[in-house]
């Protein structure tokens, strides 16, 4: 009789550990070929460890829940035969060599092989995946054991695409359909090619903030649709016919002065909410930011107190904000302190969007992108233009029904652009 060493197989994705999650066996039992002794898990997948040979288990490497080291020893057999020989040729590329030392018996045991030589009286095709020596037996499933014999394909002659060169049921469906006429593709270099870019600047800043937003504010977002037709026309109007030291005017201004006249009815939606101390800071002066797309990233100019400005000088401050931010310009006063937040995407606006807050405010107004959808006036259906709201709100402060208010409240005001302009 002699021993057959089972080492944990190299996984891929250069992990050096896996957490044993399960034996299928235990020692004294008798096992087959092919069956399944234990499995492994690592943070991409599980993964079975099949038999490679008859015999019955004399040792186990651990627990369930026990953190193994590739390449080390998984499972020892007793099986029929004189004990393995390491043969005097060159040391295969072993997994255990990646993760650190090894133990002299590991470092005696390690998998060798001779020469890539074909079986008995096989020959190579051209292209055909290297072949493998049967000391260098390949990893597979056992179902995909079973299906290779089935079909009698020789697993010595496909190359494997799962973890550590694993051969799946696509690799067989790719031998069958290919392997017996031609030769498999190989992928352009370029096409596999991979790119590290570390994550500095203000794209890192970016990526701080949204994920203090989106882990800590459970948000409700609400979409409405509007009928900007009426403003539309306004806006074309008073373009045509404004002076020349005048701003041309967008939506964005108008939509700032909508909010201010329903923050006047709801004020707690202007605000910050230091969830630490479970404060609301409730702000008097409405401070809109502006989010603004520039070459290096997002950032929210912030213009101050509109309240107190008019259509004109909402649409002049948010035209140079938005060059100075753009340009790099923007000193930090101009991109901090808003209480609340417009997003937009312009043209590219899209149907409807799911706005992250700017945290610690507790809302954001995003607008979508116009476009003339028919709509019912009640006899007809009528070409208009239409634009959706995607507003989302801090759900622990803001409740479903103010937020449903707020923007119903924006809804009728930009329908009814006059509206916008008259002091009730």
């Amino acid at each position: 009789m002699a021993e057959r060493v089972v080492r944990l197989p190299d996984v891929g994705e250069g992990i050096a550990e896996a957490e044993l999650v399960e034996w299928h066996v235990k020692v004294g039992d008798i096992v087959r070929e092919d069956a399944v002794l234990g499995a492994v898990m690592t943070d991409k997948a599980t993964v079975e460890i099949p038999s490679p040979a008859d015999g019955r288990v004399t040792w186990l490497a651990g627990n369930v829940g026990d953190l193994l080291a590739i390449g080390s020893d998984f499972v020892r057999l007793e099986v029929d035969g004189e004990s393995e020989q390491a043969p005097k040729t060159a040391e295969l590329a072993s997994p255990a060599s990646s993760v650190g030392a090894q133990s002299p018996r590991h470092a005696a045991s390690a998998p060798r092989a001779t020469a890539n030589a074909p079986p008995n009286g096989m020959k190579s095709q051209p292209g055909a995946a290297p072949l493998h020596h049967a000391a260098n037996r390949p990893l597979a499933a056992p179902a995909v054991r079973l299906r290779a014999r089935e079909a009698g394909i020789d697993l010595h002659q496909i190359r494997g695409t799962g973890p550590a060169g694993r051969i799946t049921h696509d690799d067989l469906d790719a031998h069958l359909t290919h392997g017996r006429t031609g030769t498999r593709a190989t992928p352009n270099p370029a096409q596999t090619a991979v790119t590290d870019i570390k994550v500095v600047g203000l794209r890192r800043k970016i990526a701080e903030k949204m994920s203090i937003a989106s882990s800590r504010i459970p948000h409700i977002t609400y979409v409405e649709e509007v009928d900007v037709t009426s403003l539309e026309e306004l806006r074309a109007k008073v373009n045509g016919q404004k002076r020349p030291n005048k701003p041309k005017l967008t939506l964005l201004p108008f939509l700032m002065r909508a909010m201010v006249r329903a923050i006047a009815e709801q004020p707690h939606l202007n605000a910050h909410f230091d969830d630490e101390a479970g404060i609301v800071h409730q702000h008097a002066g409405v401070h809109v930011g502006i989010a603004t797309q520039t070459p290096t990233g997002l950032v929210v100019p912030v213009v101050r107190h509109t309240e107190a400005r008019d259509i004109w000088d909402c649409a002049s401050e948010v035209a140079r904000l938005a060059e100075a931010a753009r340009n790099g310009n923007a000193t930090r006063d101009e991109l901090t302190g808003s209480t609340i937040t417009i997003t937009s995407l312009g043209a590219l606006g899209g149907l409807a969007t799911t706005p992250i807050i700017n945290h610690p405010e507790v809302a954001i107004v995003g607008v979508n992108r116009i476009a003339i959808r028919p709509h019912w006036d009640g006899a007809a259906f009528v070409p208009r233009q239409m634009m959706n709201l995607s507003s989302s709100f801090d759900h622990r402060v803001i409740d479903g029904f103010d937020a449903a208010q707020f923007v119903q409240r924006i809804k009728l005001l930009l329908e009814t652009p006059a509206m916008i302009f008259i002091d009730s």
